[in-house]
């Protein structure tokens, strides 16, 4: 009975819904958010029951949350199903949408994201905060409070975050020119004008317009892509409200982020976001061009919403090329609007990259992929993070490492005595350090593999070359002798057409010509030292294909997993040590073999990095710097004999022209031999005439085989014009 009656105590309803006082999802100075049922459906709602605190409020600011959330309906924003009354004491209770994956500060607050979130899931957070804000700035409300805690989040049916804004208690209606004087907020991401009013408790007769929610976003947005508040004095916001007030009063205009590392000591200006941060630099240029201009202080100079709208959708709207540039052996996820041309992607490339736009080339899948400049960027092919573009230079550019934080320095040491607040805190910060050396660990191994990966399609494209290079030579050589024996036979048939007579000299363009050949053979010689090129391609390909079977060997990530896992069993451990008020004997006991156990994994895991991941990146890039040098001097040579290759035809066509010429020449001569009036020896006898006529007969014969020729000489000319065509 007692029990029962116990229950009931713990039980708390309203005419349709129903809940328990242990399932709180969130407590506030005037109300406790819990975790309730619908009594017929069965349905799970959040229910916000407001304490008697909240009563001494003005009724109309009282009834302001119900007000705006009447009045909101948006995908991003928290729904309003009811406002009902508990049964007895007659408390005001909101019921609303009940998003089951907690909040963004939730999400921040795991281990996972100690750094930031992914980029994937930061351009989700970005995309429902503006989309939200949006749609309060549409209805003239100003939310007062955003900040990740009051940002919720539930998974979609596509297993996708939505995140939504809720708490709408601060909110009031504001137009973008109206001001108000009251104050509300969470101290952290309050705009400075607030925070001196509301932290300092110094007089000020400021009013605030609608900006004010653009610091606390700014503020919001670093905090979810680095994991920490922009904003640090010496010791936290909470303990030094005084260096609090004078970083985000005093920040320089470009300036996003302030630290003060040392008690009394200076301000650490931050104008980038850090290293150590998730996104990439695509995403990084551009959300820096967005924090510094609505973490402004001065509301004159900070960007209104319109702004902020225009810009941050311009990030949503544009498409990621992935590109991996093998020179430098970095991965790039670049930005790009759908509807700009190539031209723009190539630019950004080049930004990123170092590479000039006129000397990107691009693989995809195996296959050089040209780049058409005035096509639109939506046209060209999908990439993903595993499918990039793998872009190569036409220069011998330098390889630059990856650039990342040496996640060593990051991972603390427990303390001797035992402190289960102290060591759960310490713990988590471990944790935060394995994934970051995990998540590192993991793109120094992604980079080996596309390294490789990009280095072996180089590889056959340029044995492609070369077999097209040495087909070239073979098809060339057989040209020039066919075309020798051609010209040849012709001078045989022009000497004896004229009797060899000194008054019909040899024709001058074809003497020339005749010298312009020994330019095509010194092409020819030129390859002689593609098999040479050959032969070290293939042992490139060797040893490339068993570095590719080292990597797939590779147990590192494997062995790292692995120390995660039992790191997490044992931070689980201390979080549920954290809630007791003490220790048994037993029990403190197990929790220092469980600290120890945690610095033996986290020693391991770093080991592992060091020895297993780092040593053999390394490795890697040496190899690799020492193959795109090698790849330098094999597309030189390549490069120089595909020019000679394009010269030695233009000289071949000429020599092939001037034999034409002669062609047409000698044809004229024996029609002019051939008619009847025609007598170049009036004083012959009969004999000497039946001779002559079968002579002329047997030139015409050579001269239908001459002509074929030619035109077998043409059709090959042409051919090899077309494949030394630049860009194929």
């Amino acid at each position: 009975m007692g029990l029962e009656l116990l229950h009931h105590w713990k039980m708390q309803s309203t005419p349709n819904y129903l809940w328990e006082l242990d399932d709180v999802l969130g407590q506030g100075a005037t109300a406790s958010v819990y975790k309730a049922r619908n009594k017929k459906s069965g349905e799970e709602v959040a229910v916000k029951v407001f304490n008697n605190l909240s009563y001494l409020r003005p009724l109309e600011v009282q009834m302001r949350e119900f007000e705006m959330l009447r009045k909101l309906n948006h995908v991003n924003i928290v729904k309003l199903f009811a406002v009902e009354e508990t049964g007895n004491s007659k408390q005001k209770v909101l019921v609303m949408e009940y998003c089951s994956s907690g909040s963004l500060l939730s999400v921040l607050e795991d281990p996972e994201n100690a750094y930031g979130l992914s980029e994937a899931e930061f351009l989700i957070v970005l995309q429902c905060v503006v989309a939200g804000m949006n749609h309060l700035r549409q209805n003239g409300i100003v939310h007062r409070d955003i900040k990740p805690g009051n940002i919720m989040r539930l998974i979609g049916e596509d297993g996708r975050s939505i995140y939504k804004l809720t708490d709408f208690g601060a909110a009031r209606e504001l137009d973008d020119d109206e001001k108000f004087l009251s104050i509300y907020g969470t101290e952290e991401y309050l705009h400075p004008d607030i925070y001196e009013r509301a932290v300092l408790k110094k007089p000020q007769q400021k009013a605030y317009g609608v900006t004010v929610d653009l610091w606390s976003i700014g503020v919001t947005f670093y905090h979810a892509a680095c994991g920490s508040l922009p904003f640090i004095p010496y010791g936290g916001p909470r303990r030094n409200k005084e260096i609090m007030h004078k970083i985000i009063t005093e920040k320089p205009p470009r300036a996003i982020a302030g630290v003060q590392r040392k008690e009394k000591g200076p301000i650490e200006w931050i104008y980038e976001l850090p290293i150590s941060c998730r996104l990439s630099v695509g995403l990084k240029v551009h959300l820096e061009n967005i924090l510094p201009n609505i973490l402004e202080a001065d509301q004159e100079k900070c960007w209104g919403f319109d702004k902020f709208f225009s810009e941050t959708n311009n990030i949503l709207e544009r498409i990621v090329v992935h590109v991996f540039s093998l020179p430098h052996a970095t991965m790039h996820m670049v930005y790009v609007l759908a509807c700009s041309s190539v031209v723009n992607f190539m630019e950004a490339v080049s930004k990123q990259t170092g590479v000039a736009f006129e000397n990107q080339k691009y693989f995809y899948e195996g296959h050089h992929y040209p780049m058409m400049p005035t096509l639109q960027v939506k046209h060209i092919t999908g990439t993903t993070e595993q499918h990039p573009f793998i872009l190569m230079s036409s220069t011998s550019d330098c390889i630059v490492k990856a650039t990342y934080k040496d996640p060593t320095n990051d991972f603390p040491r427990f303390l001797p005595s035992v402190d289960v607040v102290a060591d759960c805190s310490i713990a988590k910060n471990v944790l935060s350090a394995v994934y970051q050396t995990l998540r590192v660990a993991r793109a120094l191994l992604t980079c080996q593999e596309f390294i490789l990966r990009g280095t072996y399609w180089l590889i056959e494209n340029t044995k492609t070359e070369c077999h097209q290079i040495l087909e070239k030579k073979s098809t060339m050589a057989s040209l020039l002798n066919c075309t020798i024996s051609t010209e040849n036979r012709i001078t045989r048939l022009y000497n004896s057409v004229n009797n060899r007579k000194p008054e019909f000299p040899e024709f001058p363009d074809l003497a020339e010509c005749r010298r312009q050949l020994q330019s095509i053979g010194h092409t020819l010689s030129s390859c002689s030292h593609i098999v040479e090129k050959q032969n070290m391609l293939e042992f490139l390909s060797l040893e490339v294909s068993k570095n590719q079977d080292q990597i797939q060997l590779d147990t590192s990530i494997n062995r790292m997993e692995y120390c995660l896992r039992k790191m997490q069993l044992i931070f689980n451990q201390f979080k549920k040590r954290k809630q007791q008020s003490r220790l048994g004997y037993n029990e403190e006991q197990l929790h220092k073999l469980d600290k120890v156990n945690l610095g033996n994994l986290a020693k391991k895991v770093l080991a592992i990095f060091q020895d297993g991941v780092v040593q053999k990146y390394k490795a890697a890039l040496d190899k690799h710097s020492n193959r795109m040098s090698t790849f330098a001097d094999i597309l030189k040579h390549v490069d120089l004999v595909n020019g000679y290759f394009g010269g030695s035809f233009l000289d071949l066509q000429k020599y092939q022209d001037s034999v034409n010429n002669a062609v047409d020449d000698l044809t004229l001569r024996i029609q002019q031999m051939s008619e009847p009036n025609h007598s170049p020896l009036p004083s012959c006898h009969n004999q000497d005439k039946e001779d002559l006529t079968l002579r002329m007969l047997k030139l015409r014969d050579q001269m239908k085989t001459v002509s074929y020729e030619l035109q077998q000489n043409n059709s090959v000319i042409e051919r090899l014009g077309v494949t030394s065509s630049p860009g194929v």
